[in-house]
């Protein structure tokens, strides 16, 4: 990074963010689709790539996908979605495995913003210093 580590752990720190926030987006659909009959959770993966002109390697969304995992059965002939035998499938969403990921996601975030504000002040008095 250089001279320029101040504005990169910033960077870094927003791309964090920005990643998280999509990763909350993802659980928050999970969670609302979650009595769907047959909705399949989204899973989302993320990528690093290097960025050979800033010199600096860049957190990107790689995927989203489905969970391609069957949900739990139940007989109900006279629902729309039952097949020849009378069964839906049911919602592949786990609450508990999506609660911990929201947390894991918002704890990651809240890293990511305090990175964000020290290094916002860390450049705050590097720039004050440079004024005197």
């Amino acid at each position: 990074m250089g001279n320029n580590s101040i504005l990169g752990a910033m960077a870094a720190a927003t791309q964090g963010m920005n990643a998280q926030s999509t990763r909350l987006k993802i659980v928050s659909e999970n969670l609302s689709n979650a009595d769907t009959h047959g909705y399949h959770r989204k899973l989302i993966t993320f990528k690093n790539t290097f960025d050979a002109q800033t010199g600096m390697t860049k957190l990107s969304i790689d995927n989203i996908t489905l969970d391609q995992t069957k949900g739990d059965v139940e007989f109900n002939p006279a629902h729309p979605l039952a097949n020849e035998q009378g069964y839906v499938e049911l919602s592949n969403v786990d609450m508990m495995v999506e609660m911990a990921d929201a947390r894991q996601a918002s704890r990651s975030y809240e890293a990511n913003l305090t990175t964000f504000k020290q290094a916002k002040n860390m450049y705050s008095g590097l720039l004050d210093l440079i004024r005197r």
